[in-house]
């Protein structure tokens, strides 16, 4: 069995290739996308243009195509989870300590994506320092982009 101090060196193999050529990463984590009918792994991959959503396996390896959300494709967003109530989205990602996030393309996709911080006294269960940074990239994000 894996240990959760793994996390980047998964992550960060398969977020790089999926960015554009001179696209940088701010960060990457990993969430648990839900619906009614289904429930996988997706890595989200956070750069100044936009998120990249790749699913994965259980060996994680890539597993369908990628989403790719520039700001302009999100129809709307919302985060929740174990206290604040924060009307930001940016602010309550960086804030809890596990969030929700509910976003809605304007294709009328809607995505149910649950992720821990990764830090406090159970931050390496929770996915360390690289889940971490991509979480707050992802909060930074939301920030910027005031949605």
């Amino acid at each position: 069995m894996q240990s959760v101090a793994d996390l980047g060196e998964k992550l960060l193999p398969l977020a790089q290739p999926l960015l554009a050529p001179g696209e940088e990463m701010r960060g990457c984590c990993v969430a648990t996308e839900s619906g009614v009918f289904k429930g996988r792994v997706v890595v989200i991959v956070v750069s100044a243009e936009r998120l990249i959503l790749q699913g994965v396996n259980r060996k994680f390896e890539p597993d369908g195509e990628p989403l790719s959300l520039p700001p302009e494709r999100i129809a709307a967003a919302s985060a929740d989870g174990g206290g604040g109530g924060w009307p930001e989205v940016g602010a309550a990602i960086m804030d809890r300590v596990s969030v929700t996030l509910k976003l809605r393309t304007t294709e009328g996709t809607k995505l149910k994506l649950m992720m821990m911080r990764g830090d406090g006294a159970l931050g390496g269960l929770g996915g360390g320092e690289t889940q971490r940074q991509g979480v707050q990239a992802l909060g930074e994000w939301f920030a910027v982009i005031d949605r």
